[in-house]
């Protein structure tokens, strides 16, 4: 019995061994990605002391300056990932971090209103009079009030897979969650290890759930494609930095209303795709046909992150920035921005 006893613990001991060597490789990995990322999101920005708090915020580039507000589980450097492209077509990138994400605080008022006068604060701390305007995903409801709130501030409203006001079918939320988002938003959206791991055993989910795009068309694209996918993943981390700003995301957008689109009065383009999981072709299209003037684009897929699609989108908004700048109605009035208190699918194709 001795001897069976001893043989036993021999062979448990055996299989207990390399995997506890593996569980120990994994967290040594995980250690290192995570502290990587902590280094480049602790590393890349500034923070700019304004009349509304302390915000965080990155700058890069040199010409017309454009407000690139990010989507949820961003930050300012998921701002300057979606600008890449425009700085390299001659435009200024101003990245902020929106309230509760990594060095923003989350103020006792965090509605889109607030954050647009909090946009507008930031852009009286750099001396700025006006800006472009760029609100993506979940940048979108900020961006918008911006837009309404600052209109001479305002050259121009791009909104990119926004999160916009759609009438939908019994009251359903403008705004769809893809399938899985819920599970991962109450587990591996808690805690930077289990999205960590979460992002490379079940990539496909991941994708899916959070980046609101179709696993197929991260898969059939191209590896630059793939590339820009998996950046934009990554840079989710460290996500318990994020997770007020994400959790704010969720109530703005849970009971986002529909704005008074036609006091929209500056220039603005819309733009999304049809199997964007996150439903926002719907929003960006109603948009569109409600502000005067305004334009929309579509691409025929490519879901939220516009995969093989995101060089024609960047071109699309540099054309239409560019056309702006140029006209003569974008020239700065002399009226004050309003201080608190105080149909697009028969539009023209934009230039190529």
């Amino acid at each position: 019995m001795f001897y069976k006893r001893k043989k036993n613990r021999g062979v448990f001991l055996a299989a207990a061994l390399p995997a506890a060597g593996a569980g120990a490789a994994i967290w040594m990995r995980y250690r290192r990605d995570i502290r990587r990322e902590r280094d480049r999101s602790s590393t890349g920005s500034e923070i700019a002391e304004t009349s509304r708090g302390p915000i965080e915020y990155a700058s890069a580039g040199e010409g017309p300056p454009l407000l690139l507000v990010h989507g949820a589980g961003g930050g300012y450097d998921q701002g300057l990932l979606l600008g890449r492209p425009l700085l390299e077509k001659g435009f200024r990138v101003i990245a902020p971090s929106r309230f509760g994400y990594l060095r923003t605080p989350l103020p006792d008022d965090a509605s889109a209103q607030a954050q647009a006068d909090a946009h507008a604060a930031l852009l009286d701390a750099l001396g700025i009079e006006r800006a472009a305007v760029l609100g993506a995903s979940a940048g979108a409801p900020s961006a918008m009030q911006f837009a309404l709130r600052h209109p001479d501030r305002t050259t121009a409203l791009v909104l990119l897979v926004p999160a916009a006001f759609a009438p939908r079918e019994g009251g359903a939320p403008p705004v769809r969650i893809p399938e899985g988002t819920r599970l991962l938003f109450e587990t591996a959206l808690k805690s930077d290890f289990l999205f960590w791991a979460a992002s490379r055993l079940a990539r496909a989910t991941v994708n899916r759930a959070i980046l609101g795009t179709p696993p197929w068309v991260v898969k059939n694209t191209t590896s630059a494609e793939r590339a820009r996918a998996a950046e934009m993943l990554r840079q989710i981390l460290p996500v318990t930095e994020r997770r007020a700003g994400l959790l704010n995301d969720e109530a703005v957008i849970g009971e986002l209303p529909r704005y008074e689109l036609e006091r929209i009065a500056v220039p603005t383009l819309a733009i999304s795709v049809p199997d964007d999981l996150y439903g926002t072709y719907d929003g960006a299209r109603y948009t569109a046909e409600h502000v005067p003037g305004a334009r929309f684009k579509e691409f025929p897929w490519g879901g939220h992150l516009l995969v093989g699609h995101n060089d024609e989108a960047a071109a699309e908004i540099a054309a239409f920035l560019r056309e702006k700048e140029t006209a003569p109605e974008s020239a700065p009035r002399r009226a004050k921005s309003r201080r608190p208190g105080s149909d697009a699918a028969s539009n023209p194709p934009l230039p190529s």
